[in-house]
């Protein structure tokens, strides 16, 4: 060894440890939000998912009614008390279902389903007639992402035909 010789070292220097440290902090602090992001999105298209089965659901059940229980009030009102489905989200929508004389509505019977369970009778029709009612049922809920509301709806024109 040489006495004169520079003595050298290789190695990182503190600022560049912590510029190394700063950069990766920001890489995974933006791929937790992206993963967040990603979750809430999941979210929202099961609540879609959701509120379109549910407006299935209960147009389906209407749908295989009598004709003379559809267009019974009380009948339609009990059938509401309980949940188109056992989902969780039926917990946090309001469904609305109208019926109406078909093809010249006289007066529309609207009836709302609370998120709590409650069944209120909003209008009532003058006369439903006795051939073919115009059934709508709709779901409204407030969206977890954003906090938008949003709406599901399905119209259908039941026949008083014979089941077989």
């Amino acid at each position: 060894m040489k006495l004169g010789a520079p003595y050298q070292q290789s190695g990182s220097t503190m600022p560049e440890i912590m510029v190394a440290a700063l950069l990766l902090a920001v890489f995974f602090a933006s791929i937790f939000e992206l993963n967040a992001v990603c979750l809430r999105y999941i979210d929202a298209s099961k609540e879609s998912v959701a509120a379109l089965q549910q407006v299935q659901d209960r147009s389906e059940t209407l749908r295989n009614l009598a004709f003379n229980d559809l267009t019974n009030l009380s009948y339609v009102q009990g059938l509401l008390s309980s949940p188109a489905n056992a989902s969780d989200f039926v917990k946090k929508s309001t469904e609305v279902v109208q019926i109406r004389a078909y093809p010249t509505a006289n007066g529309i019977t609207q009836l709302t389903r609370l998120p709590s369970g409650t069944v209120t009778t909003d209008s009532t029709a003058t006369n439903l007639g006795i051939t073919l009612v115009q059934v709508d049922v709709a779901t409204s809920w407030t969206m977890t992402l954003g906090r938008r509301a949003r709406s599901e709806q399905v119209t259908s024109i039941i026949s008083n035909g014979t089941k077989k």
